[in-house]
């Protein structure tokens, strides 16, 4: 449960003050504690708290949430405040009531409001915020647990197979895993994705169905980010792993971008298998196996 001394912290950081006894415990991923609070003519606050090592993941989740609000483009949970009291860290964000749906005009919400997000940094370079044409962000943030580096780079190809693919290959290998053919692939990959024209756009960065909902009046709301410039098609490509998103959702979206080709697909998904085997290890090794087999075996 959120002790009492975070509850008087953040009354006295936010101004909002917190109903008696409105403290009540809610799921909120695998690794917090969390609770719905009420407040006084101020709605409802989503406190996570965990131990003091969890205060920079709070930090960028905070961040990236701001930076996804700034663009206006699709709703998130306001984010208010995160800090560290007695050896807990926590983070207090808007509380929404979220319904699943799976019609079809709400997955084309989703799908359009997607697009416009992606579309969001191309009227604003110059903003440092958006990296000027170039790739990362301003800190680095986490996916799930996992450090995810975001130096700001020029080349999206040289960003994605060191700061992602490499970045990842090194933390399996202290997982005691090494994976066939890792030099030939990082430089087949990097070709690749040199040969296309890719700009940057602000990604959610950690986009599946379990970190994305709907408000009570049926507007997409998105939580839980790993936010970076990057390529549009990395957010697009993780929604095949894990499902949760319907036909409308793509035929909306591509009303925007176009289809790429697959193997882009097992590309950056590679990304996201290998991080399930450096949380999770298991199968994830045998599935990032076989995803580069078929990256080499398209080249």
């Amino acid at each position: 449960m959120i002790s009492s001394a975070i509850v008087r912290e953040i009354e006295t950081e936010t101004g909002f003050r917190v109903l008696p006894s409105s403290g009540k415990s809610v799921s909120g991923g695998c690794i917090h504690q969390s609770a719905i609070f009420e407040t006084e003519g101020a709605g409802s606050l989503f406190v996570k708290q965990n131990n003091s090592e969890a205060l920079q993941l709070f930090e960028t989740e905070f961040r990236s949430l701001g930076w996804l609000a700034s663009t206006e483009t699709i709703r998130v949970p306001r984010p208010l405040h995160f800090g560290e009291i007695g050896g807990t860290a926590y983070l207090v964000l808007e509380a929404l009531s979220l319904y699943n749906r799976s019609d079809s005009d709400s997955s084309r919400k989703m799908g359009q409001a997607l697009a416009r997000l992606h579309s969001a940094a191309d009227d604003r370079f110059g903003d440092d915020r958006f990296g000027d044409d170039r790739f990362g962000a301003d800190y680095d943030n986490f996916i799930g647990a996992t450090p995810q580096p975001n130096p700001w780079t020029e080349s999206w190809a040289d960003f994605f197979t060191k700061h992602r693919l490499e970045h990842m290959f090194q933390l399996a290998a202290k997982r005691g895993k090494l994976f066939q053919d890792e030099g030939r692939l990082l430089g087949a990959v990097h070709r690749h994705l040199s040969s296309l024209d890719i700009s940057p756009s602000l990604l959610h960065g950690d986009f599946w169905g379990g970190n994305a909902s709907f408000d009570m009046n049926g507007d997409p709301v998105l939580f839980d980010p790993a936010s970076y410039m990057g390529d549009r098609e990395a957010d697009i490509a993780f929604t095949r792993v894990f499902g949760g998103f319907g036909p409308g959702f793509y035929e909306a979206y591509r009303e925007t971008f176009p289809e790429p080709e697959p193997i882009r697909e097992t590309v950056y998904n590679l990304y996201h298998i290998l991080n399930h085997f450096v949380l999770f290890g298991g199968g994830y090794g045998d599935q990032a196996d076989t995803m580069i087999r078929e990256i080499m075996g398209s080249r």
